[in-house]
C-alpha cells in the first residue's frame, strides 16, 4: 500500500537524502518517494504503519503528518472561517440603516418646518430639496471614485461618463431650487428625467440579480443595490408628477 506525507523541515538535496534514508530503515517500508518542492513523501508499505513510527524514526527538525488528514484539516479550518465571515456579515436591514435613518430625518424635517402652518405642498417642497442636498453631499464627498459606481447602473452615466462627474452638483443645484421655491416647474421636470433614467437603471439590476453598490449615497457608506433603492427613486418621482400636474 502507499500513502502520501507532509514532510516539513527539508531545505535542500540532502534533507531529501537524510529523510528517504531514516524512513527507508523503518520496518515494513518497501519504498520512499522525497519530494522537496511538494514537501511529501510517498511511502509504500507491505501493511499500514502508524505515524508514530515515523515521527520517531525522522529527527526532529522534521515534522510528518498523513496528506489527507492535513487536507481534512485544512477543510474544516477553511468552512468554520467562511461559516464566520457569514455570521458576521451584516444583514440588508442593517446595511440600509443609514439609508432608512436619513429618509427618517429628511420626513421629519419636511413635516417640521410645515407643521404650524401646514400644507404638504410645501412639505414636500421642503423634502425634495433637504433630499437632493443631503445626498448631493455625500456624492460629493468622493467625486473620483462616485461616477464609476454610478455608471455601474445608470444608463446615461454608462452612454456619457461626464454626466456622471456633474450629476452630484445637479443634485446640489435641484435641492437649492426646491427649497428657496426658484423654478419649481424646471426642477420638477428635471427630477422626473434625471431619475427616470436612474430608476430604470435600477430596475435593471435588480431584474438581473445583479450584486452591487449603490452609489446614491456617494461611496462613503457601502450600501448594497435593493429594492430600497428603488422605493427612494419611485418616491421622489411620484412625489415630482404629483406637484408637476399641481402646478400647471
Amino acid at each position: 500500500m502507499k500513502h502520501t506525507y507532509i514532510i516539513t523541515g527539508m531545505t535542500c538535496g540532502g534533507c531529501v537524502a537524510s529523510v528517504t534514508e531514516k524512513i527507508s530503515k523503518v520496518s515494513g517500508v518497501q519504498n520512499v518517494e522525497v519530494n522537496l518542492e511538494k514537501s511529501e513523501a510517498q511511502i509504500t508499505m507491505r501493511e499500514h504503519i502508524g505515524l508514530d513510527i515515523f515521527k520517531s524514526a525522522l529527527p526532529d527538525k522534521y515534522s510528518i503528518t498523513d496528506k489527507k488528514s492535513e487536507e481534512a484539516a485544512s477543510k474544516a479550518l477553511n468552512s468554520n472561517l467562511l461559516k464566520k465571515e457569514k455570521e458576521s456579515e451584516p444583514t440588508k436591514l442593517q446595511q440600509l440603516k443609514p439609508l432608512l435613518l436619513i429618509f427618517l430625518y429628511l420626513f421629519s424635517a419636511a413635516f417640521l418646518l410645515n407643521y404650524k402652518d401646514w400644507s404638504i405642498y410645501e412639505a414636500m417642497l421642503d423634502f425634495m430639496g433637504l433630499f437632493y442636498i443631503v445626498f448631493s453631499f455625500f456624492k460629493l464627498l468622493d467625486l473620483k471614485g462616485f461616477p464609476d459606481s454610478f455608471r455601474m447602473y445608470d444608463p446615461l452615466a454608462k452612454a456619457i461618463p461626464a454626466y456622471g462627474r456633474v450629476y452630484p452638483f445637479l443634485e446640489l443645484i435641484l435641492g437649492l431650487l426646491f427649497l428657496m421655491r426658484l423654478q419649481v416647474t424646471l426642477a420638477l421636470i428635471a427630477t422626473i428625467v434625471i431619475l427616470g433614467i436612474t430608476t430604470v437603471g435600477v430596475t435593471k439590476t435588480l431584474l438581473d440579480k445583479k450584486s452591487i453598490r449603490c452609489a446614491c449615497l456617494g461611496t462613503a457608506l457601502k450600501l448594497p443595490m435593493t429594492e430600497a433603492t428603488f422605493i427612494e427613486n419611485a418616491i421622489m418621482l411620484v412625489m415630482a408628477i404629483t406637484m408637476l400636474f399641481q402646478t400647471v
